[in-house]
């Protein structure tokens, strides 16, 4: 195994230290970050009634911005929110871009988080289903993704079961089993879990998309399986649909082919591409994990082609 400090390396790979004196933006006011904007009937606070988005910033744009907007936009129908008038892609692109320059990390790679939130009410029924949001943003060390060499052990997460349904596809605020997984990851020094749904088949990882790699295809656990709505997966689909070298193919995975596969890897916004190289006693390679990374650093500067 590994140990817990490179298991929250690896978590945090990318982010930056946090800096003084940074801006959050609230409903497009800019706010200093220790301003207090979470009141006590706040219904993500309470209810996990919320719903976010995280992007990336690079020299001067947010990668994929228009997937991500989206996203968001069909979470926040799926949770019965309100949509304003005013959320337009431009609109919240604007607000981010903003925030980044106040907070003088416009030179930077950023992470860029976005929560949008029912409007505040005490109990379970709204009273509103209009929203307020919240835009914050993290300074990267790394621009463009770049592949980890440092050992990346995974094990299942059984305590608790991802839901197969159209609510797992939404990147809502009650995050309990990625955050019970976590919790177990760093007391068995694993650097990630891989997460299962009720019928026992892989949904992801704790923070992004399981592919597994066998020959030249590589398989992924479908929606319907409970797997997340990743932008990267995405993406990543897409470009391997233009490449004759490799099969795409989503279908459901069972934990007994993980030690089967020659490569295991996960994928994320912040990250990119972060290989697994070892599940219990069986040791991967990383070979495709390289070569994909080229491909998704072209997407993600160049667009697709």
């Amino acid at each position: 195994m590994g140990n817990a400090n490179s298991r929250t390396e690896s978590f945090n790979r990318g982010l930056g230290l946090e800096q003084e004196d940074m801006k959050i933006n609230y409903n497009g006011t800019l706010l200093p970050q220790e301003e207090r904007v979470i009141t006590n009937n706040n219904r993500a606070f309470k209810y996990g009634d919320g719903v976010f988005d995280t992007s990336k910033y690079v020299q001067g744009k947010l990668l994929f911005w228009e997937e991500h907007y989206l996203r968001l936009m069909a979470g926040m129908r799926i949770l019965r929110m309100q949509i304003p008038m005013s959320f337009s892609m431009e609109f919240l692109e604007e607000g981010m871009l903003k925030l980044i320059a106040e907070n003088n990390l416009e030179s930077s790679a950023v992470r860029v988080q976005i929560t949008v939130f029912r409007k505040d009410s005490q109990l379970y029924t709204p009273t509103t289903n209009t929203v307020d949001y919240l835009i914050e943003t993290t300074p990267l060390t790394t621009p463009f993704y770049t592949l980890s060499e440092a050992p990346y052990e995974v094990e299942l997460f059984k305590d608790f079961y991802v839901q197969a349904d159209l609510l797992a596809t939404v990147k809502h605020t009650n995050r309990m089993v990625n955050t019970l997984g976590s919790i177990f990851a760093e007391e068995n020094d694993y650097q990630n879990c891989i997460l299962l749904n009720y019928n026992k088949s892989v949904a992801g990882a704790l923070d992004g998309n399981l592919f597994v790699v066998e020959g030249n295809t590589l398989r992924t656990p479908p929606l319907t399986d409970g797997a997340m709505n990743g932008i990267t997966r995405k993406m990543l689909i897409k470009a391997l649909a233009k490449v004759p070298d490799y099969k795409v193919v989503e279908a459901s995975i069972s934990p007994f082919e993980l030690q089967k596969a020659d490569e295991l890897f996960i994928t994320n916004t912040i990250v990119g591409i972060q290989p697994i190289t070892q599940y219990r006693k069986k040791t991967y390679t990383r070979e495709v994990a390289k070569n994909l990374l080229g491909k998704l650093n072209t997407v993600a500067r160049f667009g697709m082609a």
